[in-house]
């Protein structure tokens, strides 16, 4: 029997050398890895010796050669194929063991554009996927995880051919994997942004979450391995482990408090914002958030923009929350909320812009990801906003894209005071953001309102101006602009069109 083994990283290999061994396995091998193994003491043929030819291009080709697939593919159950090897003296190979070149380790060395093609395996792939096509003979190992039950099952008599379709499985796996990642990889870096009509996205597992949306459903957590920041890549400092939801929220919210420059807190539930604020320091933009809505903020996850202290940690430790995301967290502040042990502290460092994917059944949207704030603002009203107006209705439209459609805010002072998030009806949004905001005892006298997309009817600003809504933001683009703007000029209020809209669904 006869098993090769070449692999970029040897950690662990021995492993499979002592199993092999002790079975009588011969081992064939290349390069550096054959010089690892003689290094360990092991018997070892060279690849050159068995094909009679000599690795070139520097060690670009090595294992490419009839002598080596051919005794990989072939079929033991088929004659012909049999007659044929013992005709061309090719020797079968049963256990094939690769790693890959670490083309996704050198995409961070800030190699040139030639080095890093130097990292673009091509044996590596063809010899593990030669193996997981001939499952039904060969067993193939790309897991350096996988050696010791692997070595395990060769000293009781071999693997099974169960086992052997698991581990071709999880080898065609790491190839799509590979080959998504050196695509991808490339588009970026010819600046190719345009899908082809057969395409991959490489993704690689961080863990099993304890279920998904639902206790019945299983989750998992994939890190996309080309962006380098992020939520998944965020530090998990204390707490329980995070849930399916606790990730959607949590990357909501930070999402959003990250569009401000100035101290803010985000309030999220259930995926929406439930309290938003500004102010001159964390604590004050938390309170304001926190009035904004403190039914909704029980047991909701809360993102700052700055470093969380002492001061306002031993606030939140009288709140009931599941998440705290912030981009530092003080000594203090994480000595005060250790004592909340569920509590879940995550340290966010940013994201990057990348594509949204969203599930259908039998296939996928993808979209970019939607980073444009506005056109340009133009006021179609015959009155301007006031400046402390046009700042409060651009801080509303940066809410309102963070808001599940039909979407309304309502804000007065860098503050949310109502949010109508998810109804069928616009008109349904608006008068539950007026029904929060007046529960809640705020005085909507001033206040300013945006909506995600064009108000289709005049009975939007009606409804507002009834409540005391002195100026609305919104995108524009309706049948009936001319009626909603005459209806803004006749209660004396101001509009501002965006040109741009912000479904989210």
């Amino acid at each position: 029997m006869k098993a090769l083994i070449s692999v970029y990283y040897k950690e662990g290999i021995e492993t499979l050398l002592k199993a092999l061994s002790k079975k009588g396995y011969q081992i064939l091998s290349t390069g550096g890895t054959a010089r690892f193994i003689k290094s360990l003491g092991y018997h070892v043929q060279l690849v050159e010796d068995l094909t009679g030819f000599p690795e070139i291009l520097e060690g670009r080709v090595k294992t490419l050669h009839p002598a080596v697939h051919g005794g990989i593919l072939f079929r033991d159950w088929v004659d012909k194929d049999r007659k044929e090897i013992e005709r061309l003296g090719i020797e079968p190979i049963d256990l094939v063991v690769v790693n890959l070149y670490p083309f996704e380790e050198k995409l961070k060395e800030n190699l040139t554009e030639q080095e890093l093609m130097e990292f673009i395996d091509i044996g590596g792939p063809a010899l593990i996927r030669a193996s997981a096509k001939n499952f039904y003979r060969v067993g193939v190992v790309v897991d350096p995880e996988d050696y010791p039950w692997v070595a395990k099952k060769i000293e009781e008599g071999g693997l099974t051919l169960e086992e052997r379709k698991l581990l071709a499985v999880k080898a065609f796996s790491l190839t799509a994997y590979y080959d998504a990642l050196v695509s991808r990889s490339l588009a970026r870096m010819f600046e190719i942004d345009r899908p082809f009509n057969q395409s991959a996205l490489p993704i690689k597992l961080v863990g099993e979450l304890r279920y998904g949306e639902n206790p019945h459903q299983r989750g998992w957590l994939f890190e996309n391995p080309l962006e380098e920041l992020g939520l998944v890549r965020a530090r998990i400092l204390q707490g329980k482990e995070m849930s399916f939801n606790n990730y959607l929220d949590a990357d909501s919210a930070f999402r959003l408090v990250s569009e401000f420059a100035e101290p803010a807190c985000v309030i999220v539930k259930h995926n929406n914002p439930c309290g938003v604020a500004l102010g001159r320091s964390l604590e004050e933009a938390f309170e304001k958030a926190y009035e904004g809505d403190p039914e909704s903020a029980f047991g909701g996850i809360i993102a700052l923009n700055d470093r969380l202290d002492g001061k306002l940690a031993e606030r939140l430790r009288d709140l009931f929350l599941e998440v705290v995301v912030a981009p530092e967290f003080s000594q203090e502040a994480l000595n005060i909320l250790s004592r909340k042990k569920n509590l879940r502290l995550v340290q966010a460092m940013g994201f990057s812009l990348s594509m949204e994917i969203k599930k259908l059944s039998g296939g996928y949207l993808l979209q970019e990801e939607d980073h444009v704030d506005y056109q340009k603002l133009e006021v179609v009203s015959k009155r301007h906003p006031t400046d402390e107006e046009l700042r409060d209705l651009l801080f509303a439209w940066k809410v309102c894209k963070y808001v599940k459609s039909n979407a309304i805010v309502i804000a007065k002072n860098k503050r949310t005071i109502g949010i109508g998030s998810g109804n069928v009806s616009r008109v349904d949004s608006l008068r539950c953001a007026i029904s929060k905001a007046q529960r809640f005892g705020f005085d909507l006298k001033g206040s300013l309102m945006a909506s995600e997309a064009f108000l289709p009817f005049r009975d939007n600003v009606d409804i507002a101006h009834e409540a005391g809504i002195g100026a609305i933001i919104q995108p524009g683009g309706s049948l009936r602009d001319k009626e909603v703007i005459e209806a803004v000029d006749q209660h004396g209020m101001a509009m501002v069109f965006t040109g741009i809209r912000h479904f989210r669904h």
